[in-house]
């Protein structure tokens, strides 16, 4: 079997391995935010008085202009599901040792089945499927749907954000009992944060249930 030399994603360094995304040292200069382990941290601060979520947090910092931010248009545009799946397990390091990793279930945010049917796969689906590999949590698929498709919230403010997400998302006909049990909802970037409040509150209206946030990136 022949392998093509693979390079990485952001220096164009050779890597050892064809599996791989980026180099370690490129890995080593990732701008994390460290935010895991502190309780009160600006992605958690943000859902203050909005939603009640347990505790959030984002692995790194996204930077306009940063080659990391590059990682994710691979991811979402291109169609590299390989970066998901790499950006999933360093999410899921980042959360083996915490709270995080004691939920019973991981609920990627789920897309309208246009945009489904657009990109051919789910982002933060990916992103989960890395995330469970790492810290053995199961990844529950039927529990929320994205029931309304308002296009694109690139450049919306967060109130635009939130009215355009308000009602988009329901609890599926085929979702399993989950009073009692603590969820971690997995997304791509937080950005305002309206996409995942609606998704909290529709958890929060089905359930009585615990919701922690972990995103790949915070804006």
């Amino acid at each position: 079997m022949l392998f093509f030399p693979v390079n990485c994603l952001l220096c164009s360094k050779r890597l050892p391995a064809p599996g791989e995304v980026i180099c370690l040292s490129c890995e080593q200069k990732i701008p994390r935010t460290g935010y895991t382990s502190l309780p009160k941290n600006p992605v958690h601060m943000g859902f203050w008085g909005r939603i009640p979520v347990e505790h959030s947090t984002s692995l790194f910092r996204f930077e306009k202009g940063s080659s990391y931010q590059s990682l994710l248009h691979d991811l979402k545009y291109r169609g590299n599901r390989r970066v998901g799946l790499y950006l999933g397990r360093l999410l899921g390091h980042d959360l083996k040792n915490s709270s995080y990793a004691h939920c019973d279930v991981i609920v990627p945010v789920p897309l309208h089945r246009k945009r489904l049917r657009q990109r051919g796969y789910n982002q933060s689906e990916i992103i989960a499927t890395g995330v469970s590999e790492i810290i053995n949590i199961p990844i529950e698929l039927n529990l929320l749907m994205r029931n309304v498709h308002k296009g694109s919230q690139t450049f919306m403010g967060r109130y635009e954000r939130f009215e355009n997400v308000s009602g988009s998302f329901c609890i599926t006909k085929k979702a399993p009992p989950m009073n009692g049990k603590k969820i971690l909802l997995i997304d791509d970037v937080v950005t305002t944060g309206a996409t995942l409040e609606a998704c909290c509150q529709t958890l929060h209206r089905q359930y009585t249930c615990q919701v922690y946030i972990a995103t790949v990136c915070c804006a």
